[in-house]
C-alpha cells in the first residue's frame, strides 16, 4: 500500500472525479484578502472544507446518547459562516466536497494542526474502497472556552493510500449504511 502524493490524487480526481469540487493547490487566502486556514491540495494529501450546516450537540431535552437509538433532539441545527461550539461540547458538520473513492483506494482523515493547537479535535473515519458522499465531520471542543469553527476553510487532511491489490468486497458492494450521504448525518444503528 503506498500513499498518494499530490500529482497522483490530480491524476485520480482527472479519471475517477474523487473529489468535487477539487483545488488543484493550495488555498491560503481569500479574494478579499482575509487569511484563510488553507483547503486544497498538499503534498500527500487533501485539506478538506467544512460546509456552513452544523449540528450542536445540546443537553436541553437530557437524553442519553445511544449509538444504536440516537436521538436527532441531542442536536440544535446552524446554518452559519461560523459556528461556536460550547466549552467541552461537540458539533458535527459536512465536507464543501462531495468523495467518490475509487475501489483500490483507502483514506485516513487527520485535523489540522491549526485547529487542534486550539484543543479542537477533528475525528472522520476512513473512507472504504467504493464509499462516495459528503463526507461527515466529528469537531469535539476540549476546552473549557466556547471554539470558533469556519464554514469554508480548511479543517481536516485526507491521505490516501493505494491498495497493491483490490479488495474482494467494497463499501458500495455491502451496501454500506453511510453510502451516497447528502448532509450532515447522524448515527445510523
Amino acid at each position: 500500500m503506498s500513499l498518494l502524493a499530490d500529482w497522483q490524487i490530480i491524476e485520480y480526481v482527472q479519471k475517477h472525479q474523487m473529489i468535487d469540487p477539487f483545488e488543484p493547490g493550495q488555498v491560503r487566502q481569500a479574494p478579499d484578502g482575509r487569511k484563510l486556514v488553507s483547503y486544497g491540495t498538499s503534498s500527500y494529501g487533501y485539506d478538506i472544507r467544512c460546509a456552513p450546516e452544523f449540528k450542536v450537540f445540546t443537553n436541553i431535552y437530557s437524553t442519553v446518547v445511544d449509538p444504536k437509538a440516537f436521538d436527532p433532539k441531542s442536536f440544535v441545527d446552524i446554518e452559519s459562516d461560523v459556528c461556536i461550539i460550547p466549552p467541552n461540547s461537540f458539533a458535527l458538520a459536512r465536507t464543501v466536497e462531495y468523495f467518490r473513492i475509487p475501489r483500490n483506494i483507502l483514506t485516513i482523515c487527520l485535523g489540522k494542526s491549526t485547529y487542534a493547537r486550539c484543543g479542537i479535535i477533528v475525528n472522520v473515519t476512513p473512507f472504504e474502497p467504493e464509499w462516495e458522499g459528503y463526507v461527515t465531520l466529528e469537531f469535539s471542543n476540549t476546552t473549557p472556552l466556547p471554539a470558533k469553527i469556519y464554514a469554508g476553510e480548511g479543517c481536516a487532511q485526507v491521505l490516501f493510500f493505494e491498495a497493491s491489490a483490490e479488495c474482494k468486497t467494497s463499501y458500495k458492494d455491502r451496501n454500506g449504511k453511510y453510502q451516497g450521504q447528502r448532509g450532515v448525518t447522524l448515527p445510523k444503528a
